[in-house]
Formats: structure tokens, sequence, C-alpha cells
């Protein structure tokens, strides 16, 4: 009697946390991965940082080799790119001409950066942030520049990567504009709170141009970009790194006939199951989820729901019941010494959402006001009306502001009010807070207005 196989398409966070767990549970699975670079397993989100010579190597951000999954009883193909599958045959076809059967399939295809039609944008010199890759390429150019003269870099787009490529390009000692055609860079947080980042960065020298469409990237004599061109200005660059978002990367599902979601991620339930196909499966990056306050469709392209959703969808397919309980958009990053942190609604997601609903904003210090290193850091709560529960929170400020919105994002989680959490007996030592956590401020903040 042959094995059950399960084929995994895509070897990072998604394929290989369901590969595991799966092989983990029952080891009589057969787990075949298809992989079509030749890392797995690796961290992108740390790019930003290996590029800024913040981590000492490529390896360091890779957590488990193709060659240490086979150690533990994985069959890993790298360098093999699924073309095709055939739900009705239960077959994969590779572009090297390869087929492979399964009884399971796991798809893991992950995201896809947002590459707008924009004259130059494939030109050399234009780079993405979404592979090891695409890190080692960024590297490589920014050691070529001549150092005889200033070094140009222009970041496009103003959200989590934009920011983070740009604070590490300048630490490369390159300048540094940031062009984005919203308003404010930071899009998931409200403009008053996006208008401390955008001061957050002028205020380290960089250009923050807002409001700004690009119309072209330039190249020059040799083909490479050499600048970038929006409908009021024009920005010299030596490299152009793209920082516009991601899309879930489902194009081979839905060439296969999988029911794709409004969102554009392959349609599952919260078993991580295809909708439309009971022997599919899929997780990380290229699938729709859910938010879990609203239930509303939703998509977050992040390591912490890709491993998650991983390893939901493993368990099941080795007979484990197990549910992916959505997300809330819970975000972290830094730009320089300002730490931003986000989960739950902001404003507009509350209006959509059809929420009454009320926002507080409390500036405080990140440590006793009379400690050395206290920072100043800005809360907001946007809670419901009437009954004060929390919807979501905001945090802008110095070092130890950040993670505070873990806090925020468990009371949420916890569907607990503002008073509630207000009540909560949170840590205080002046190295760390104030007496009263500015958390805590924020929620008793609320709470009294909803009182009286």
């Amino acid at each position: 009697m042959s094995r059950h196989r399960l084929l995994v398409i895509g070897g990072d966070a998604g394929g290989m946390s369901a590969a595991a767990q799966a092989h983990r549970i029952d080891d009589s699975i057969e787990v075949v991965v298809l992989e079509q670079g030749h890392d797995t397993s690796f961290s992108a989100c740390g790019i930003p940082y290996w590029v800024g010579d913040l981590v000492g190597s490529r390896d360091d951000l890779v957590a488990r080799t193709p060659e240490e999954h086979r150690r533990r009883g994985l069959t890993v193909h790298t360098g093999t790119r699924a073309e095709a599958v055939d739900l009705d045959a239960c077959r994969v076809s590779a572009a090297d001409g390869r087929t492979f059967d399964y009884d399971t399939l796991l798809l893991a295809t992950g995201g896809r950066p947002t590459r707008p039609p924009i004259e130059g944008l494939d030109a050399p010199g234009v780079f993405g942030v979404h592979r090891l890759d695409d890190g080692a390429a960024i590297r490589s150019a920014i050691d070529e520049l001549p150092r005889d003269r200033p070094r140009k870099a222009v970041v496009l787009g103003g959200g989590y990567i934009g920011l983070e490529m740009a604070e590490v390009l300048q630490l490369r000692g390159l300048d540094v504009d940031v062009v984005l055609a919203d308003p404010l860079p930071m899009g998931l947080l409200d403009a008053d709170m996006g208008e401390r980042v955008c001061d957050a960065m002028r205020s380290m020298g960089m250009g923050v141009h807002t409001d700004a469409r690009v119309t072209a990237v330039l190249t020059g004599a040799d083909g490479r970009a050499c600048g970038v061109r929006t409908d009021d200005a024009t920005f010299d660059a030596d490299l152009v790194v793209l920082g516009l978002g991601m899309g879930p990367e489902a194009r081979l599902a839905e060439a296969a006939g999988l029911g794709i979601g409004v969102t554009g991620g392959i349609d599952v339930d919260a078993t991580m199951r295809s909708r439309t196909h009971e022997n599919v499966f899929a997780a990380g990056d290229c699938v729709q989820t859910y938010h879990h306050l609203t239930g509303e469709p939703a998509h977050v392209a992040l390591g912490t729901h890709a491993n998650k959703q991983g390893r939901v969808a493993g368990s099941v397919i080795a007979g484990r019941p197990a549910r992916f309980a959505g997300v809330l958009g819970t975000a972290i990053t830094k730009v320089g010494d300002t730490e931003i942190g986000r989960t739950g609604l902001c404003t507009t997601q509350a209006e959509q959402a059809g929420f009454d609903f009320r926002t507080d904003v409390v500036e405080a210090t990140t440590r006793a006001g009379y400690y050395p290193g206290a920072e100043d850091i800005a809360v907001k709560l946007v809670t419901e009306a009437g009954s004060g529960r929390l919807l979501g929170g905001q945090v802008v400020g110095g070092q130890g502001a950040g993670k505070r919105v873990d806090v925020l994002a468990t009371a949420i989680w916890g569907r607990m009010t503002a008073e509630e959490l207000s009540e909560s007996d949170l840590s205080y030592a002046p190295p760390f807070s104030p007496t009263y956590d500015p958390v805590a401020v924020a929620a008793r903040v609320v709470s009294r207005a909803e009182r009286g």
C-alpha cells in the first residue's frame, strides 16, 4: 500500500511549517516540497537589516536549510518551479518537465510585490525586497557605488518595507528620498499618527515626498535607473528600491481553477482547506484570511500568520483538528529611533465596518520622567462608543514604545473594554514605564469619558 503523499508548493514560512507539522504528527505521510528558489525557511523580514549591515550574513536569515529539512525526513526539491496544477489528475507539472502526483496539495506560493505599470520600473538598478537574492543584489549595488560623490537612493512607497529600507540605506551612507502617492507614510495609521512618523523621517534628514504620483523611472545611457520623475519633480538616484506593498501570489491556483477570494487570495476556510477543492490546502501570503473583529475578508502578508496557518494546515492534513482564528493586522516597525505599532481597526476601517466609535490620544513618556532615557510616546485608542470596547490601537514613540502595541492587541483579541484594560495589572518600574503605563492611561481616559 502506497504512503499518503503531501505535496507542498513553496518552501518558506507557510509551506515548511505545514510540511514539518504534518510529518511531525504522522511520519507515515510522505512529504514532498517544491521550491522555485534555492533557500527554504528564510526571513524576508530580515532583508532590510542585512542590507544595512545590522545582520552579519545571508545565512543568518535562513532558519532551516533544505538539507536540514531533508535530514528530518522531508523530500525538498529546490530550483523547481511549479508551472501547472491538474486538480482532476492530482498532479503538478514543473517547469523542468517533471511531474509530481499528490494525495493532498498544500499551496504556499507566498506574496507578489506590487509593481504598477510605470515606465522604467524593470530597468537595472531598480530593486524589490522580496527574496534573499534581492537583498544580495542591493548590497552589491551599494558596494559598487563610488565614494567620491554623494550617493543617492529613492524608495518608492511609505509602508513597512519602505520605511525600513529608507533607514538602512541611510545607514549605508546614501542620501534618501522617500516618494509615495499617499498623503502620509504608514497608510494604516490615522493621519495624526502618520504625521508623527513623517516628522521623524524628516528630522533624520530624509526627503519625504507625499501625494507624489510617479510617472517614470529615468534611465541613463547605460540603461540603468538614474532617477525618478513625478508629476511635480525629479529625484536623482543611483538605485531605486520598491516598497509598494505585497499582494497574494495566487496565479497558479487561479489558473488551476481554485476559488479565489475578493482580496485576490486563495479562498480557504478556518482549517486552511480550499473552499472549492477538498484535498487542497493553502497557507501564508497567498491566502485570503479574515479579520478577527469584523469577520470580513482580509489579506495580511506577515510571517507570523504564515507560520500559524501552516501549522493549522499541517495539523489538519495529519488528522489533528485545528483552526486559524483570523488576524487583527497587528504590526510593528521603526525608523531611526521612532518605534511604530498598530493593531485592530484604524478610524477608516472602523467607519467602513459600521462602528459608532470614538478616538482618544494620550501623550506620555516611555519611562518614569525622571529616569534617564525617558522618551515621548503617543498612544491612540479607537473604541466603540457606549460600550467602550477596544477596536484598535496605535503607538508612536521613542525606544520602548513599539512593543506596547502587544498589550493592546491582546486586549482587543480578548474583546476587553477600555475600563477593563485600565484596571489590568500592568507592570511598573521606573526604567520601563511611568507609574501608570501610557496604555493604561489612554484606557482610563476612554473609560472616564464613557462614564460621564
